[in-house]
């Protein structure tokens, strides 16, 4: 809870938008950062030796997979979207497109890109760093739905109805953006 401020006015006010870098979860949005950086510079400082053309083209695929998650995500997102794991003041519960199919597409992205990366590069310490993004993104996307359970009721159902992480497979009219 935000504790209430004193307006100009002198009015006592309570604040539903968090201002400081923590209260918007800055902390995981480091973190990630610090993760998602881990994959990319290992895979490419410790490389394998280049001749498993189906790992290189299985991480190819995943990679694909990952940036069509990504996209689809962004897209159906549009302004509602932060790099925070608090909701946005002022935005809704989007609950259409990917977001029908699974709840935090931009981590699923983030996750099956990472592990793509990783493979393409042929690197096991850059497959270690992208496994530690599974347990990193449930726990932040639990942080997360605390947060959009307290501004959404509605988001209680959504989440019986759409998993977490690993997407409804359905009919492709029913996956496009």
């Amino acid at each position: 809870m935000i504790p209430p401020r004193a307006s100009s006015a002198g009015i006592i006010t309570v604040d539903d938008k968090p201002n400081s870098f923590f209260e918007r979860g800055g902390a995981w949005v480091v973190i990630q950062f610090l993760l998602l950086t881990a994959v990319i510079v290992l895979g490419v400082a410790f490389h394998g030796d280049w001749m498993r053309v189906p790992t290189i083209a299985t991480g190819a695929l995943l990679f694909i997979l990952g940036g069509y998650f990504g996209i689809a995500g962004v897209i159906v997102l549009g302004g509602n979207r932060t790099a925070y794991p608090r909701p946005r003041a002022g935005s809704e519960l989007v609950q259409r497109g990917i977001y029908a199919r699974v709840r935090h597409p931009l981590y699923t992205s983030l996750m099956l890109a990472s592990f793509g990366w990783a493979l393409m590069w042929q690197s096991g310490y850059s497959l270690i760093a992208a496994l530690a993004l599974m347990p990193f993104f449930r726990a932040k996307a639990g942080i997360e739905e605390r947060w959009l359970r307290e501004k959404y009721p509605d988001y209680a159902d959504y989440a019986k109805r759409v998993p977490r992480l690993i997407p409804k497979i359905g009919p492709a009219s029913e996956v496009c953006l």
